[in-house]
């Protein structure tokens, strides 16, 4: 399963609040959406994971790409803006649905309260009106719901890109300022080493009893990783680890 694939299985299995003034929320922020487009001259993409719609707004860098004079703002039934996304470079469209995948996870392991304090910046390169690759800034922020856990929107920002930045792909807290790198690296993270052992072994097929016995721990020590691995996942079942962990390379 690709990525975007992934982030399509990950955003409807959210369980949204069935009470919630979602209409009126949504207003304010897709004019907060329009306000970025309009002061940054930045192309702005507001989506409705609940939903699966987005709403798309044009500032004057739209007027830099190729299909931008074509475009008209308004609402689109889908949460995948597939007419930008023509315009990007196709190794740096599928990095970008994998560093968002990542990011997902990233945001939905930090505490309720701070989500809304990091966003993912990252440089692609899309196509402009004479048909060659320039460099952009990509920036996007996922907006959690405020009555659940389910992170609701997800705002995605297009400009130019001033100045290089030190890595392709960073997360950036609002607050402080601090810059994590999100790759692989970042990714080995969310388990332990013994968990991946664990999920390996998991992957081809053995059994608790047999991992125990190859790892040399209890049967209780691995059914403890097991419901580890879940929980850091934020899956359901071994089956649906097993896949998560390969789209984001943990094994």
């Amino acid at each position: 399963m690709d990525p975007k694939d992934r982030l399509n299985k990950e955003f409807s299995a959210q369980n949204f609040a069935a009470k919630h003034p979602y209409a009126e929320m949504l207003d304010r922020y897709k004019e907060m959406a329009r306000n970025y487009a309009r002061m940054e001259n930045a192309v702005a993409v507001l989506s409705d994971l609940r939903t699966d719609a987005s709403y798309i707004y044009y500032g004057g860098f739209s007027r830099m790409l190729r299909t931008g004079k074509c475009e008209k703002e308004g609402e689109v039934p889908s949460i995948w803006e597939e007419e930008i996304f023509k315009l990007i470079h196709p190794d740096d469209l599928a990095d970008k649905h994998l560093q968002e995948l990542r990011f997902f996870h990233f945001v939905k392991r930090q505490p309720k309260k701070k989500r809304s304090d990091y966003y993912l910046t990252s440089k692609l390169r899309m196509k402009n009106d004479t048909n060659n690759y320039i460099p952009v800034l990509h920036r996007m922020f996922y907006v959690p719901a405020p009555s659940d856990e389910t992170l609701w929107l997800a705002l995605c920002l297009y400009s130019p890109l001033p100045f290089d930045i030190p890595s392709k792909c960073l997360i950036i807290n609002s607050v402080n300022g601090q810059t994590t790198e999100l790759g692989k690296q970042h990714d080995t993270k969310i388990l332990s080493v013994r968990e991946k052992q664990v999920l390996n072994l998991i992957d081809k097929g053995s059994t608790s009893k047999e991992i125990a016995g190859t790892l040399s721990i209890s049967i209780h020590t691995v059914s403890r990783h097991r419901q580890g691995i879940l929980t850091k996942l934020q899956v359901k079942n071994s089956i649906e680890a097993c896949r998560i962990a390969k789209d984001l390379k943990l094994i």
